[in-house]
């Protein structure tokens, strides 16, 4: 909703979110994941001015990298959802949502400055894994 370069009534309504949350001291951070996921659909679908409002938010937020301890804790929230018969996405699907889930776990671990909450507009199979609240109520 934030690289949407359109400002429609949800688009406007995301921007004065962000805004308010930082205003009120929250540090908001872009996963890259959830870059990923959202720049290859704006890329397909040949969005230019979305790519570009995408890069400005990734510049001007923190930027949460994926590394090797993120994704090795994603394959294991993976194989345990599997496991216990609760997947979040088709088997041979990447699985976005526990590689997010698992960003956020570390980014917990390694910022230590409070508490880490996924804003988003799908709690149910996040919240399996990490605080995630629909970001509307934050």
């Amino acid at each position: 909703m934030l690289s949407n370069p359109e400002m429609s009534r949800l688009s406007q309504e995301a921007d004065e979110w962000a805004m308010d949350r930082q205003r009120a001291g929250d540090q908001l951070a872009v996963p890259e994941i959830a870059d990923y996921e959202i720049r290859r659909e704006l890329l397909r679908a040949g969005k230019e001015l979305s790519i570009t409002r995408l890069d400005e938010l990734c510049a001007g937020l923190e930027y949460l990298p994926l590394t090797t301890e993120v994704m090795h804790d994603a394959a294991s929230l993976w194989a345990d959802a599997r496991n216990a018969g609760r997947p979040t996405a088709h088997p041979h699907a990447l699985d976005g949502d526990v590689i997010l889930a698992a960003q956020a776990r570390s980014a917990q671990i390694e910022l230590a400055r409070g508490p880490v909450v996924v804003a988003t507009t799908n709690v149910a199979h996040l919240a399996r894994y990490t605080d995630a609240r629909l970001w509307t109520d934050i």
